[in-house]
C-alpha cells in the first residue's frame, strides 16, 4: 500500500519547525556561546545553502565589524578584514539595525567590492539580517549567493527568527559574563578579587605542572597607608587604592593577574616567569610607584611607596595557598625592617 504524499509546502514548514526546535533546545540547554552560534548558523547554511555565509560581530570600540564566524575556502583571509559601521551591505545593515535583500548586488550602491577582492569570491547576491536585542546591535549574519529563486517570504521570516535567537543568545551570553565579573571583582579598584585569586592560582599550577613551567607571585603592601585614611579620609584612600591598582595593572603583560587581596595589600600573578624574572618585574613596580606622583583632585597629589615579597612555583610551594603565604612572609620581612624593599622566598631581601 502506498503511503500518502506529504504535500511540498507542509514538508518545509516541518522542516522549518524542526530546526526552530533544534536551535531553542540549543539556547535553553547551553550557556556556551560558542557552540548556540555554531549550531545556529549550521541550521542556516544547511537551510538555505548558501555559496558561503559569515557571522559578524560588532567591535563598538572601533565601530567596526568582524568576521566571528566564516566558511568558505577563504575563510582564514577573513580573519583579518574588518569593515567600518555602514561600509558595504553588511555594515548597513549594522547602522541601521533593518535586514536587507539584495538579488544582484551590481545593482545595489551600498555594496562594496573590498571583501571580494580579499577572498577572490564572486559575489552575487547577499542576505543580510541583523542580530539585535533591547535596540542594540550585536551582529549581522550574511548569506551570498543564495538561490534566489526559492527564497520567499516565509524564508525571510526564519531567517530573522534564527537571528533573533542568535541575538538572545549573545544577550544572556554577556549579562552572565557580567554577573560572573562582578564576583571575582574588587569594587574598589577594579582588579580581581581574593576570590578569584586563589581559583586563578590553582588553574596555574595545573597548566604549569603539565607543561613544566615556572611561574612567580608577587605580594604587595602599600607603606604607611593608614596614614593617607587618617590624614586625608577613607573616600581620598579608596581613590588612591584605585589609581594604584590601574598603574600596576598597566605595566603588565596580558598574560599576568592583579588582584587586590584585601586592604591595601596587592598580588601579582606572572605565569611562565622565574623568581629571577619576576624581580625584575618587582623592582620595576617598586620603582614606578616612588617615581609617581597621584593626582587626587583639589590640588592633592600624594605619593606611596610599597614592601614586597616574592615566591615561586614550583621551588617555593605547589599550592596556591603556600605560595601566597610564602610570598607573604617575604613582604613581611621588609614590612618590619627597611620597607620600600623587595624579599624573595629562599634568598631574603635584594638590592
Amino acid at each position: 500500500m502506498n503511503q500518502p504524499q506529504v504535500p511540498a509546502e507542509q514538508s518545509q514548514h516541518r522542516n522549518e519547525l524542526a530546526i526552530l526546535h533544534d536551535v531553542a533546545k540549543a539556547l535553553t540547554s547551553s550557556l556556551n556561546l560558542d557552540s548556540i552560534l555554531q549550531t545556529i548558523m549550521e541550521k542556516v547554511a544547511a537551510y538555505f545553502k548558501p555559496d558561503t555565509w559569515s557571522l559578524l560581530m560588532t567591535d563598538d570600540e572601533h565601530h567596526e565589524l568582524y568576521f566571528a564566524i566564516a566558511v568558505g575556502e577563504a575563510s582564514d583571509t577573513l580573519k583579518s578584514v574588518r569593515l567600518k559601521i555602514g561600509e558595504g551591505i553588511a555594515g548597513w545593515v549594522a547602522q541601521h539595525g533593518e535586514p536587507l535583500v539584495v538579488p544582484d548586488v551590481t545593482k545595489d550602491t551600498r555594496f562594496t567590492p573590498r571583501v571580494d577582492e580579499v577572498t577572490q569570491w564572486k559575489t552575487k547576491s547577499i542576505l543580510c539580517v541583523p542580530l539585535a536585542s533591547k535596540n542594540r546591535i550585536f551582529g549581522v549574519i550574511q548569506l551570498i549567493n543564495v538561490d534566489m529563486t526559492t527564497f520567499g517570504r516565509d524564508q525571510f521570516m526564519l531567517l530573522q527568527a534564527l537571528a533573533d535567537y542568535a541575538a538572545i543568545a549573545i544577550d544572556n551570553a554577556r549579562a552572565v559574563e557580567k554577573i560572573q565579573e562582578l564576583t571575582i571583582t574588587d569594587d574598589c579598584t577594579g582588579l580581581y578579587n581574593a576570590r578569584h585569586l586563589y581559583n586563578t592560582i590553582e588553574n596555574e599550577i595545573h597548566r604549569s605542572s603539565r607543561f613544566s613551567y615556572e611561574f612567580s607571585v608577587l605580594f604587595l603592601d602599600l607603606d604607611r597607608f593608614k596614614l593617607v585614611n587618617d590624614t586625608y579620609g577613607h573616600l581620598v584612600g579608596s581613590r588612591l587604592l584605585y589609581e594604584i591598582g590601574v598603574t600596576v595593572k598597566s605595566r603588565l603583560r596580558l598574560i599576568d593577574y592583579a588582584f587586590r587581596y584585601g586592604g591595601d595589600e596587592f598580588v601579582v600573578l606572572l605565569p611562565q616567569t622565574s623568581k629571577h624574572s619576576a624581580m625584575v618585574v618587582a623592582r620595576r613596580l617598586l620603582d614606578l610607584l616612588r617615581n609617581t606622583r597621584f593626582h587626587l583632585g583639589d590640588g592633592l597629589d600624594i605619593s606611596v611607596r610599597a614592601s614586597m615579597g616574592v615566591s615561586g612555583y614550583p621551588d617555593d610551594a605547589k599550592n596556591a595557598h603556600d605560595l601566597i603565604r610564602c610570598a607573604d612572609e617575604m613582604m613581611y620581612t621588609i614590612k618590619n625592617t627597611t620597607r620600600d624593599a623587595i624579599a624573595v622566598f629562599g634568598v631574603g631581601p635584594t638590592t
